[in-house]
């Protein structure tokens, strides 16, 4: 019997994926396809209930307001009846599950249990700041450190 070799659990991963330029006519497909590119979504997945989670808090920044998790469930559930989606992964806690992958790359945060994006600041300028500046240059560093210890 082969021995059991333990998982190497990952402190941060992110993937990209690189699309043409954006070109859909609503902001649902937008949001879609950004969320297939920073790996939010994968190909073909047909639970893209992120999509509407994050449309919702998009929404309401520019109003300044925190949500619960109920609250964004509920107005995801308006925004895909609204475009006649099923109501696939709309559970209070996938729903929850979406908003801390939605944390863990620093789009959202939570504060006493209510999420808004990030500072309410500009996603491209939360993109810049917090993706590409501190999240992805950790990982890539890491991954350099161990070229560097191979050869």
């Amino acid at each position: 019997m082969p021995k059991t070799i333990s998982k190497d659990v990952p402190l941060a991963e992110i993937t990209l994926r690189r699309y043409e330029k954006p070109y859909a006519s609503n902001k649902r497909d937008l949001i879609r396809k950004l969320c297939l590119s920073i790996g939010l979504l994968q190909p073909g997945d047909s639970r893209d209930v992120m999509v509407d989670i994050l449309q919702v808090l998009l929404e309401v920044r520019e109003k300044k307001k925190f949500l619960t998790s109920e609250e964004i469930k509920e107005l995801a559930i308006k925004q895909r009846k609204k475009h006649k989606l099923p109501l696939k992964g709309i559970a209070s806690s996938n729903v929850r599950r979406q908003l801390k992958r939605l944390k863990d790359i620093y789009l959202v945060e939570c504060i006493k249990n209510k999420y808004r994006i990030t500072e309410f600041e500009d996603p491209l300028v939360l993109f810049n700041k917090q993706i590409k500046e501190i999240y992805l240059k950790s990982i890539l560093e890491r991954v350099e450190e161990y070229f560097q210890a191979i050869k």
